[in-house]
């Protein structure tokens, strides 16, 4: 079987997709500084240390598994953070993407996937939004992933490389089965932190801003269950492995939740009424992203399992609960 080096493949995304890779078959290294991810969520495959911005050592880790494709995870993704702290966003998340680049060059891999974001496409004019959008992202995460596109964008140009980027849309949820699921502690996904106040963990709910040009003021995301996003991922692998051309795809369900939807939806399902607090928006936050993902659909044949707000939100809350033992 094919083999696959996965970046940040210990974090919350990169953790279910090894777990996918792992069930299909796929031989898996698993390359992480365990910043955020725990080696225990790494279900399949050899678990290397290693951060990419250690250009030496990412290189040598590559060289040596001899992957026939890399997914790229690690990346930092929180929007106020990278707000406050813009190079550290620019020297993880770009930097850090072109050391792994680098790297497959020295190897001669020349197969990749990237983790992208919405956040490429700033605040839309129009929704849904389709891949042809223009990119201008007004936060520096947003900013720092784009550019790692255009970088994609040269380098399949110049050379024998091809790419898929998924622009990720809200991702939440967690393995069905309970093996996995968001383990980081100050994690800022709101549907984590609806289950986790609701499971006591937190005191308070924070809702960042009620003035937004949307339906009750609050934001408006289009939320993709984790496992959907994982067979995204292996679908790309195996179109690029059987010859595909380098493309960019959206992953989202195509319809959007505001937050006091979703909030009010996790009060359902877990049966908690926990306290919820309203703020004022946070720097960086766009009103509305919802995707258009027909492209997605058509091109790799993804049929998402999970669209279900109710499933997504249960999933999250009995990974939870388990964790709480």
């Amino acid at each position: 079987m094919p083999r696959v080096f996965v970046t940040g493949g210990a974090g919350y995304i990169g953790s279910h997709a090894v777990k996918m890779l792992g069930e299909e078959g796929f031989e898996v290294a698993v390359y992480d500084n365990l910043s955020t991810g725990k080696s225990s969520s790494v279900l399949y495959g050899r678990l290397i240390k290693g951060d990419i911005l250690d250009y030496e050592a990412l290189k040598n880790a590559i060289l040596e598994f001899k992957p026939d494709a890399v997914m790229h995870f690690a990346a930092k993704i929180v929007v106020p953070e990278s707000v406050e702290k813009p190079l550290l966003y620019y020297e993880n998340n770009t930097m850090g993407a072109l050391n792994v680049l680098k790297a497959m060059r020295e190897a001669k891999v020349k197969k990749f996937i990237f983790s992208s974001t919405a956040a490429v496409y700033g605040q839309p004019e129009k929704m849904p939004i389709k891949e042809d959008f223009p990119l201008s992202p007004i936060n520096p995460y947003g900013r720092s992933k784009a550019f790692v596109e255009a970088i994609l964008k040269d380098l399949s140009f110049a050379e024998d490389f091809d790419y898929v980027s998924l622009r990720y849309f809200n991702v939440a949820g967690a393995d069905p089965e309970g093996k996995i699921g968001e383990t980081k502690e100050n994690a800022t996904h709101l549907i984590t932190m609806c289950v986790r106040t609701a499971c006591g963990k937190r005191k308070k709910l924070s809702v960042f801003g009620t003035d937004y040009p949307t339906k009750d003021g609050t934001c408006i995301r289009d939320y993709i269950h984790v496992m959907d996003l994982a067979e995204a991922h292996i679908l790309a692998l195996n179109y690029l492995l059987e010859g595909g051309k380098s493309q960019v795809f959206n992953c989202g369900y195509g319809r959007g939740f505001s937050v006091l939807e979703v909030v009010n939806e996790a009060k359902r399902v877990t049966g908690v009424d926990f306290p919820v607090e309203f703020k004022e928006r946070r720097p960086g936050d766009p009103a509305e992203l919802v995707a258009d993902s027909e492209k997605i659909r058509r091109v790799l044949n993804w049929k998402p399992k999970y669209d279900d707000l109710s499933f997504i939100i249960k999933t999250a809350f009995e990974w939870e609960k388990n964790m709480v033992k």
